[in-house]
């Protein structure tokens, strides 16, 4: 997925036809093994050959047209290299329409962004500070092997130099640690919360921030969700982490459905997106998605945040978070939201977060002093408004 542009525009420049779907993707996939230095050439063309012969949607034809693809590709590289310099898909490995969007709202910063979802992202863990503190994890940690720092982004955030199994983490089991981006990580902060609030975290498969918010204060949560298969991974978390709070499943956009008349001190609307902001862990979202899916999805949050500010108590504070770096999801959606509310006032926030590129396989690679530092920074891409309303 990290390479599909790439693969996609080789077979359209040396291809005299396009192949069939089944063929494109064993192309792709072995022109991604030929741009790794762990792969031998002849090894990468004799095995896609024989895999595409044998499967029962290839043939001897497939196998031969595969072959004199590939090696035609690896007898002229350079020149197809130069080629490649021509076509902005094959260059950033995203759709030509994602890059044009970026060119537009970031003329200062597209670069950074679309390398910093390329780039393979560090493990990074928020630490349930219920149980211990963040000093004392790091201790732990370090005393197992595992080498990590604390992050600069969020206080219970600690970065792992290398991913690790979760079953290598001390603690995990019993709830000692769990898996979240240090951007995620300041949702719960952000909420101001209070001992005792009613709090609603809608919208909340899988539960990473239902359960921070419930590590962070006591509090009555209800942890609502449209799908219910998500939902229990949200109890499974819950339980996994020794927290107590209420799961449903309901349609945040309807109220009455769910909220059986309460109103809530605080609520989390982590709304629908296009999770661009989220890239360099899900690497084929920049396939899946589609320029339309920006303002569909950032009309369904408007309808959800609009259901949501019904419920919530007049001196109270929803916070809107996306995992999103198109202003049309994030900070125009919260510019929107004020205008249509007059009892909206929007409290200063850390607001657009765009993704760090700051080089983690070079953290991995070299001895550097300076690159630590530089991890410890390192986060995904979002956006957060808080909202107050009125009282």
């Amino acid at each position: 997925m990290r390479f599909r542009g790439t693969g996609d525009a080789l077979i359209r420049l040396l291809a005299q036809r396009a192949p069939p779907p089944f063929w494109h993707e064993m192309l792709v996939l072995a022109f991604s093994l030929l741009a790794s230095p762990d792969y031998a050439p002849y090894a990468v063309v004799d095995q896609t050959v024989e895999a595409i012969s044998r499967d029962k949607k290839g043939s001897a034809a497939a196998g031969k047209f595969v072959n004199a693809l590939l090696r035609r590709y690896l007898r002229e590289q350079s020149h197809w290299q130069q080629q490649l310099a021509h076509e902005p898909e094959a260059v950033w490995n995203y759709p030509d329409w994602w890059i044009r969007r970026l060119q537009s709202d970031y003329p200062q910063h597209w670069q950074h962004i679309l390398r910093a979802g390329n780039a393979l992202p560090p493990m990074t863990l928020r630490v349930n500070v219920r149980q211990q503190s963040r000093q004392h994890y790091l201790e732990q940690l370090h005393a197992a092997g595992i080498q990590a720092l604390a992050s600069s982004v969020a206080d219970s955030a600690v970065v792992l130099e290398r991913p690790v199994p979760v079953q290598h983490l001390p603690g995990f089991a019993s709830g000692a640690v769990s898996v979240q981006d240090a951007a995620a990580q300041l949702a719960a902060p952000l909420l101001d919360l209070q001992a005792g609030q009613q709090v609603l975290d809608a919208c909340a498969a899988p539960g990473g921030k239902t359960a921070h918010i419930l590590e962070s204060v006591d509090c009555e949560l209800l942890a609502l969700d449209h799908d219910e298969q998500r939902l229990q991974r949200v109890s499974d978390n819950l339980q996994r982490l020794q927290l107590s709070g209420q799961c449903r499943a309901g349609d945040a956009a309807r109220p009455e459905g769910w909220a059986q008349g309460r109103h809530f001190d605080r609520i989390l609307a982590d709304v629908p997106c296009t999770a661009s902001g989220i890239v360099r862990r899900h690497a084929d979202i920049r396939w899946l998605r589609r320029e339309s899916d920006i303002v569909q999805l950032a009309t369904s949050a408007e309808r959800i945040l609009d259901a949501l500010w019904s419920r919530l108590k007049p001196g109270g504070k929803l916070l809107l978070a996306t995992c999103s770096v198109f202003p049309r999801e994030g900070e125009q959606q919260a510019r929107r939201f004020v205008q249509r509310h007059t009892d909206a006032v929007a409290l200063p926030a850390p607001a657009q977060m765009l993704p760090d590129d700051d080089s983690y396989l070079a953290h991995l690679e070299h001895a550097d002093s300076s690159i630590p530092d530089r991890l410890a920074s390192t986060h995904d891409g979002f956006f957060y408004a808080v909202l107050e309303k009125r009282a």
